[in-house]
């Protein structure tokens, strides 16, 4: 079958690295389960995706699927420092994208590969709003926890206190949540949080949560169980991940900006089982000279065999270069290796690695527990600070190094080494060791075939392949009818004034349950109304055609 026959969907990503890998991850999932993608980002970074990863114009078969690649230009200059600044850079992108965005939908259906589906990750709402101009449904992929988009999802609705300038150190209880002190909040919701542009970045979802009819998430149900039953009474959730395990494409495209150094593998190879600690901190996360020295100096006082990753920033971060130790690289002699950019998730599963030093980001996260990676956490900001409160209480695979920002320490050489001692040997790190590879065995049924995952993701494809079958009917002029139940939306077929249109379906709550019902035409017309509460409840009477129409009334 060729890539121009199967159902197609759309994924438009934000420009950071933590957004193009998951997103790139769910295309290569849903390909491999027979549609055919196209994963779109701007040229900024599709020219570093390109030369990193051997990308090519034409589509490559993962599974039963295809995944393909289309970049757009930003129009600013190749080099223009404003990317760094999100208030700048997120209204440029928007600006762009929803006259470009629309222009490349089109001229896929000229080409015979109508677009049946948006799907878009955090940061560009508007992907949503340009897929409801254009008469098509969309969906979100969540980068983060569950437990993530809980504690957004009750700031940005007032559910709950947080912390506010007159109560700075208020804790957080969210339902079906751990209580979270203040400095374990996603601390982008901090009152004095030096990033409000990145707050406001994410909560710009929330004002559009409307608008998909699946939100897919990174995540697996027996990880975070509670909280994705709860969210799940509150928006349209599934959660489908680990997303980066894939059986029916390992070796496909990876999204990577920087190309990774696969030498170091052959370099693990030589090591004993459970020996060599990994540290990364992930693309954004850049320390201050004064702690990467102390982390130097606790590896050499450790004696543990270490991989660390050092990414060179950004020429327009505003970061200067980080350096070692004088000296530092001589004293590891064949102990240690420091490279750029690593292959992490093939590191993580390799016998030799005993434990990952990590900011705890969401990805990352996933990736350790799925690998069963027991943890040092080490995080900064934003998720990280809430992930690594789960690693550490909650799935209690892990040791803290710190706390964050709002620690506003150096972490001195001492308390690196006795963290890397504690998490490489003796019975904290069995046990450790012991509950990541409980973990493992969860992911791994979760994304294998009949899992919980592989049914979300099954579920999402079957409700995508039958939204697709709708919009392009020929015969029977079939639309949709975007309906919620019981806070869910949902898709239903409809038949309305002989055309196939999306149209907004009735809502009705009777005796507390939400129910839709298919209209049915007469007269030539139909129109649904929106229908508000009579004493606490809306209950429909029936149609009645009025002046050669059909409306709801209320009973």
């Amino acid at each position: 079958m060729g890539s121009e026959s199967l159902v197609h969907v759309f994924l438009v990503s934000f420009i950071g690295q933590g957004h193009v890998n998951p997103l790139l991850r769910l295309g290569k999932r849903l390909a491999a389960k027979g549609l055919l993608v196209t994963f779109c980002t701007a040229e900024c970074v599709g020219k570093e995706m390109r030369k990193s990863n051997g990308i090519t114009d034409e589509p490559k078969p993962v599974g039963d699927g295809f995944i393909r690649f289309e970049f757009f230009e930003d129009r600013w200059a190749e080099d223009e420092p404003m990317r760094q600044d999100l208030d700048l850079y997120l209204p440029q992108l928007e600006l762009v994208g929803k006259e470009v965005i629309p222009e490349m939908i089109k001229k896929n259906s000229e080409q015979g590969r109508p677009v049946s589906c948006l799907i878009n990750n955090p940061f560009i709402p508007w992907v949503c709003d340009v897929a409801e101009s254009l008469g098509l449904p969309s969906a979100m992929l969540w980068v983060q926890s569950a437990a993530c988009l809980a504690a957004y999802y009750h700031y940005y609705h007032g559910l709950v206190p947080f912390p506010s300038e007159s109560d700075m150190f208020c804790d957080v209880q969210i339902p079906s949540m751990p209580l979270l002190k203040y400095d374990e909040v996603p601390s982008f919701l901090y009152p004095t949080s030096p990033y409000p542009f990145l707050r406001r970045a994410i909560l710009g979802q929330y004002g559009n949560l409307e608008k998909p009819f699946c939100i897919l998430m990174d995540t697996f149900q027996e990880l975070e169980s509670e909280i994705i039953e709860y969210m799940a009474c509150l928006c349209p959730i599934k959660a489908v991940g680990p997303l980066f395990k894939n059986p029916k494409a390992q070796n496909a495209v990876r999204g990577d900006f920087m190309k990774a150094d696969d030498s170091i593998i052959g370099w693990l190879d030589t090591k004993p089982k459970s020996s060599v600690v990994y540290i990364s901190f992930g693309s954004v996360v850049y320390l201050k000279q004064e702690q990467v020295d102390e982390i130097a100096h606790g590896l050499l006082s450790s004696g543990v065999s270490f991989i660390w990753v050092m990414k060179p920033p950004h020429p327009d971060s505003g970061f200067e270069l980080l350096v070692l130790p004088e000296g530092f690289l001589e004293k590891a002699g064949d102990r240690g290796k420091v490279v750029q950019w690593s292959p992490q998730e093939k590191i993580l599963e390799h016998p030799s690695t005993a434990c990952f030093v990590t900011h705890c980001g969401w990805n990352s996260t996933m990736e350790s527990l799925t690998s069963g990676m027991p943890v040092v956490a080490f995080p900064q900001w934003g998720d990280q600070v809430t992930d690594a409160k789960y690693l550490v209480d909650e799935f209690k695979v892990g040791v803290r190094m710190c706390r964050g920002e709002a620690e506003d320490r150096v972490i001195p050489r001492e308390e690196v080494e006795k963290c890397l001692l504690e998490a490489t040997s003796g019975p904290k790190a069995a046990e450790m060791k012991q509950n990541a590879l409980k973990w493992k065995a969860a992911a791994e049924a979760a994304f294998s075939e009949g899992g919980s995952s592989d049914r979300n993701l099954q579920a999402f494809v079957d409700e995508v392949r039958r939204i697709s079958a709708s919009l392009n009917s020929k015969s029977s002029a079939v639309g949709y009818v975007k309906s919620k139940i019981n806070g869910v939306v949902e898709y239903v077929d409809s038949k309305l004034n002989g055309k196939a249109a999306p149209v907004e379906g009735a809502k009705t709550r009777t005796n507390g349950i939400a129910k839709v019902e298919e209209p049915k035409a007469a007269n030539g017309k139909v129109e649904i109304a929106e229908l508000t509460p009579i004493n606490g409840k809306v209950e429909i009477a029936g149609l009645k055609p009025i002046n050669g129409k059909v409306e709801l009334v209320e009973s």
